[in-house]
């Protein structure tokens, strides 16, 4: 599976109404997204993998991530048998180990060696009756250790926050061949205290996970901009502005290594379809 161009990042196609992700995903498929990707914090997650692949016929389905504390490798196999069979080689299965805070909120001390614990459920898919096959599955990975492993043991990396610079260091880490694809969170507006209102909040709760707090600090932001969520930070991880800018954006990715950009588009309403600028952002950027 070679993923290449722009996909989307969306919660709603995951935990919105599936009738309507289904409908929004069919729309997305005619517009030319190469791939829609879809969180897992809980639930289940691989019926919204079969929702969105049963709606689409020719985009990628990705799970970004799928948490593995959360899940047994050998279901995990067995459904993605199941679903490829059913739809095509079209589902890439991403994989993450998620963050203390999350794991820890319901079984304190279960998140530990994280490195680890990713192998271990990758050695449970490979031991499986039907594999999972190496090709089609990528890890998420920030630091050096989890991208080294995501050349290894995966198909590639899915780094989320992350800036072009990271993009280019995860490259340089991944070496040649293996993929990259990046989320990259974007707000259209033209305003800066709409990006701010709409943005702020909703990337200060991703600082509060030590992964991705670590990771910035180790691309070169300081403790203060971490704990203001400083102008500096923002612009650097949310792209704002119209299509032009958030084209800029992905062009830096692109231009920095990344095979594939996922965009993300937050906007005021966290449950709402943003599917007038998913149709904008086509427009511009397919």
């Amino acid at each position: 599976m070679q993923l290449s161009g722009v996909g989307l990042w969306s919660s709603q196609l995951r935990y919105g109404n599936p009738a309507e992700a289904a409908e929004a995903a069919a729309e997305l498929d005619g517009l030319g997204y190469s791939a829609l990707w879809i969180p897992d914090v809980g639930g289940p997650v691989l019926d919204s993998v079969d929702n969105l692949l049963t709606a689409t016929e020719k985009t990628v389905i990705a799970t970004g991530i799928l948490n593995l504390w959360m899940h047994e490798p050998a279901d995990v196999a067995a459904r993605y048998a199941a679903l490829t069979e059913a739809h095509g080689d079209r589902f890439l299965l991403g994989i993450g180990v998620s963050h203390a805070p999350l794991i820890d909120s319901t079984e304190p001390g279960r998140y530990r060696k994280p490195l680890a614990a990713t192998k271990a459920f990758l050695d449970g898919l490979d031991a499986a009756a039907q594999p999972v096959p190496t090709s089609n599955r990528v890890l998420a990975a920030l630091g050096p250790k989890m991208l080294q492993l995501s050349a290894t043991r995966a198909a590639g990396a899915h780094p989320y926050l992350v800036t072009p610079d990271h993009t280019k260091t995860a490259r340089e880490v991944l070496g040649d061949g293996p993929l990259l694809l990046p989320e990259q969170t974007v707000v259209l507006t033209d305003s800066r205290d709409e990006a701010s209102a709409i943005g702020k909040d909703w990337l200060r709760s991703y600082l509060a996970l030590p992964n991705y707090a670590n990771n910035l600090l180790r691309s070169g932001f300081t403790e203060d901009d971490v704990s203001s969520v400083s102008d500096r930070l923002f612009d650097a991880i949310i792209a704002w502005g119209d299509e032009d800018a958030i084209k800029r954006r992905v062009d830096e990715h692109h231009a920095a290594g990344a095979d594939h950009v996922c965009v993300q588009v937050i906007t005021a309403d966290p449950q709402e379809f943003p599917r007038e600028q998913w149709r904008r952002l086509a427009a511009a950027l397919l």
